[in-house]
């Protein structure tokens, strides 16, 4: 099992302090803790054994692997889920894990932005409830025709309902019929005050889509297998929010993302948390993009998919993802 979240902060900070050579003073800066906190988890990581991670016991080997990832990638913070014969299925384990991070991400009276899709849908039904009355949650992208199942609608409803916060659903279609349909309806006023306001999010929740010929776009109908297939050979390589994304994570210049009704990803870019759940292996392409992209500082994922990150990161020699903050 992983590090629970509220936890993970005394690994961090042994890491930091052990492996990293930083004095209290700075671990306490880089964690925005004090420095009473860090001596603290110090103590605590003595007496728990975590002191023991530069030669690392089974233990900690997932959790190890967390923080040599957030070095390799500057991301702020990485979640592992374990995929080990002891542990719990990914599958069952991986919304609950990400649901625990969520809730420990939010503050009082943050802005929260959703997007859609199965894994959402999966973390919002497992959602423990909570009374964070002030928190408003606002869905990322217009929405899709009633028969789809995991709708923009349905994941931005239930995290409210589950948080006992305000939600906001965006009532346009995610993609419209043509690009000058959607260009007048960006300019409605009461739409384009939506997309203007989805920068001043505190935090967004979101995973990264495929290009395959099952991939939800293609489900829901805003795009045909062909259609998929022939913006794969064009150079695009996963979607955020609904919108394809090249294989450096910028927005792709097509007919379909002149015609989707979305976040602006340069506003997504600004949210200062930027949470990104990937569970599936088929997903490594289009989550190198988006890491390369900025769309995720806090990031869960499975030991395997983690592995393969920072083994690509190595052998491509990538540089830290620019910051946000």
């Amino acid at each position: 099992m992983p590090l629970r979240a509220a936890d993970q902060i005394m690994h961090k900070a042994a890491w930091l302090y052990y492996s990293h050579g930083l004095r209290q003073d700075e671990v306490a800066q880089k964690l925005e803790i004090s420095r009473a906190s860090v001596a603290m988890y110090l103590r605590r990581a003595r007496e728990t054994g975590i002191v023991n991670i530069t030669t690392s016991t089974e233990l900690f080997t997932d959790d190890v692997l967390a923080r040599e990832l957030e070095d390799a990638t500057g991301l702020k913070a990485v979640w592992i889920v374990p995929e080990d014969r002891q542990a719990m299925d990914p599958a069952a384990e991986m919304p609950v894990v990400a649901a625990s991070v969520f809730l420990e991400l939010i503050n009082k009276g943050d802005r929260v932005g959703v997007a859609w899709g199965r894994t959402v849908y999966h973390i919002a039904d497992v959602m423990p409830f909570a009374d964070l009355r002030g928190v408003t949650v606002v869905q990322l992208c217009g929405n899709l025709g009633a028969p789809y199942s995991y709708r923009p609608d349905q994941c931005t409803t239930e995290i409210a309902r589950r948080l006992n916060a305000e939600g906001i659903n965006f009532y346009a279609p995610l993609v419209l019929s043509s690009e000058r349909l959607a260009e007048e309806l960006r300019g409605e006023p009461v739409i384009r005050e939506q997309l203007d306001t989805i920068a001043d999010c505190h935090l967004a929740l979101y995973s990264v889509g495929g290009i395959e010929d099952d991939s939800h776009l293609v489900k829901c109908g805003a795009l045909s297998a062909a259609e998929m297939h022939r913006l794969g050979e064009e150079g695009a390589a996963g979607v955020i929010a609904g919108q394809l994304i090249d294989h450096d994570g910028q927005w792709l210049n097509c007919a379909h993302n002149r015609r989707c009704i979305s976040a602006d990803l340069e506003s997504m870019r600004a949210i200062r948390k930027r949470m990104m759940v990937v569970q599936e292996e088929a997903k490594f392409e289009p989550l190198v993009a988006a890491l390369k992209g900025g769309f995720a500082s806090h990031l869960i994922v499975t030991t395997s998919m983690a592995r393969r990150v920072l083994e690509r990161w190595g052998r491509e020699g990538l540089g830290r993802i620019p910051s946000t903050d």
